[in-house]
């Protein structure tokens, strides 16, 4: 038997341009397409590259919103909500305003979000939800012991919400979720490194007016910052900032 190996490139594989397609020509009950539709593979691809396009966490959420409208069979409205447990529930993204006053944290299905990635509920209007939505697909995006961040899809149709949805929740989340954690990192690296030129600046301010070292520098803006009480940061920033002006 041939030991020889084949080795395709990533490059030879085309992927799918999210701004090349119509997300609403998707339909994850067909079989067949229109010319130019998304299947099932496509359609997450494609969502997937623009989600990681995005610039921020919360472009990435309203990224989502958007996406889980198309995405989602029976989704007309999307949000994205965080939960602290024993707290209210803040909305964070919404696809319409609709979206901001649905749902309050005591709802029965909030709870089971703690214990289960995926919930649907017939809200049918009561206890809090607006008259207008009727079935609730609530996803799990991120969770810790005390907050949970929620992916939300909504109907105006009792029963809107099938185990088919469901799944295709679970995989869509499962994009958004690596898209977010992705964005995240990305800006504590940038928040980072800014402070670490903030902190370097104002240490050379510091050598210069007192003819110090370098540790000595430093060691100096340290004890000015528990003294105050003020984050190295944000000292280092108004150092920086009365030099400039």
């Amino acid at each position: 038997m041939s030991s020889e190996r084949f080795v395709v490139a990533a490059s030879d594989f085309p992927v799918p341009d999210s701004s090349a397609y119509d997300f609403s020509s998707y339909d994850v009950f067909g079989s067949i397409h229109a010319p130019g539709g998304l299947d099932l593979a496509e359609a997450l691809t494609a969502a997937a590259r623009e989600l990681h396009e995005s610039a921020s966490p919360g472009a990435t959420l309203e990224t989502a919103v958007r996406l889980a409208v198309h995405l989602l069979p029976g989704a007309e409205h999307a949000g994205v909500c965080e939960i602290e447990r024993g707290e209210s529930l803040r909305t964070v993204a919404w696809s319409d305003d609709i979206v901001r006053a649905a749902g309050t944290s005591d709802l029965p299905h909030w709870e089971r979000l703690w214990e289960a990635p995926v919930v649907r509920a017939d809200s049918g209007g009561a206890d809090g939800e607006p008259q207008e939505l009727r079935s609730v697909l609530s996803m799990r995006l991120r969770a810790d012991r005390r907050r949970l961040t929620v992916l939300t899809a909504y109907s105006r149709e009792p029963g809107a919400f099938d185990e088919t949805a469901a799944r295709l929740g679970r995989l869509f989340t499962a994009h958004v979720s690596l898209a977010l954690n992705s964005v995240t990192v990305r800006e504590q690296l940038t928040a980072a490194m800014h402070t670490r030129d903030l902190i370097g600046q104002a240490t050379g301010i510091l050598m210069e007016r007192l003819d110090i070292d370098a540790q000595a520098a430093f060691e100096s803006l340290v004890r000015a910052s528990q003294r105050e009480n003020v984050k190295l940061r944000d000292l280092a920033r108004r150092i920086v900032g009365a030099t400039d002006n």
